[in-house]
C-alpha cells in the first residue's frame, strides 16, 4: 500500500475517533467536578447536539451606509445624502452547546462553592476576575470572523490561578474561571465593538464544542484535577 494512502487512512481514522476521545475527556472532567456519571454523559451529549442550535436574544437594525453627492454647492450636498446600502439587521444569539450549557454548569459549581464556604467563594471571584481581564485584553474583534482569542491561554491561566489559590476546590474554580473568562471578557465586553462592524448573526459560543468557552472550561478543569 502506498505511504500516502496509508497516511490518509490513518488521518481519517483519527478524525472519526476525535469526537469520541473528546467526549470521553469532557465526561472525565465533569466527573472531577463532582457531577454524577449519568448526568455528566447527558451534559456532554447536550453540548455536542446543542452546538447546532442558537437562541436569539436580541435584535436591532444595523447602521445604514450613506454617500454624499460628489458635486457639493456650498456644502448643501451634505443636507441630502444618498442611501448606498440599508443597514443589515444584527441578531445576538446564544449557542446552546457552546454557551448555555457551560453557563448552567458554572451556576451549579458556583452554588456548590458558596455552600462550601470558607475561602472558596473569594478564590473563585479572584480567579474569574483575573481571567476575565486577561481575555478582555487578548481578544480581538474581527469583522466577518467574530472575536479571536488564543485557544489555550485562558484555560491554562484559569487552571494555574485555581491551583495557586483554591486548593481542594481547584477544579470547580478553574472551570468557572475558564468558562466565564472568554464568555465575559472576550465575548460580552467586546460585543458592542463587534456590533459596529456589520450586521448578521453574532452567536456567543457559536463554535459549539470547539468554542473557546467550552475548550477553556474543560481544559482548565483537566489541568487542575
Amino acid at each position: 500500500m502506498p505511504a500516502g494512502v496509508l497516511a490518509l487512512i490513518v488521518a481519517l481514522a483519527m478524525l472519526l475517533l476525535l469526537p469520541f476521545l473528546l467526549a470521553d475527556a469532557m465526561v472525565s472532567a465533569l466527573l472531577g467536578l463532582g457531577i454524577a456519571p449519568r448526568v455528566a454523559t447527558l451534559l456532554v451529549i447536550g453540548i455536542f447536539v446543542g452546538s447546532l442550535f442558537n437562541v436569539p436574544v436580541w435584535r436591532r437594525a444595523g447602521a445604514a451606509v450613506l454617500e454624499y453627492r460628489p458635486s457639493d454647492f456650498f456644502g448643501l450636498g451634505r443636507l441630502a445624502p444618498r442611501l448606498v446600502q440599508p443597514g443589515a439587521p444584527q441578531v445576538i444569539a446564544l449557542n446552546v452547546g457552546g454557551c448555555l450549557i457551560p453557563s448552567l454548569i458554572v451556576v451549579y459549581e458556583l452554588a456548590r462553592l458558596l455552600d462550601a464556604g470558607g475561602g472558596a467563594p473569594l478564590h473563585a471571584a479572584v480567579a474569574i476576575a483575573l481571567n476575565v481581564a486577561a481575555c478582555y485584553l487578548m481578544a480581538r474583534p474581527v469583522a466577518g470572523l467574530g472575536i479571536l482569542l488564543p485557544a489555550l491561554v485562558p484555560g491554562c491561566l484559569a487552571a494555574l490561578v485555581a491551583m495557586l489559590l483554591a486548593g481542594e476546590h481547584a477544579a470547580p474554580v478553574a472551570f468557572c474561571a475558564g468558562v466565564l473568562g472568554p464568555l465575559i471578557g472576550a465575548d460580552l465586553l467586546h460585543l458592542r465593538e463587534l456590533g459596529r462592524r456589520g450586521g448578521g448573526l453574532m452567536s456567543i459560543g457559536g463554535a459549539g464544542t470547539f468554542d473557546g468557552i467550552v475548550i477553556s472550561g474543560f481544559l482548565a478543569t483537566m489541568l487542575s484535577t
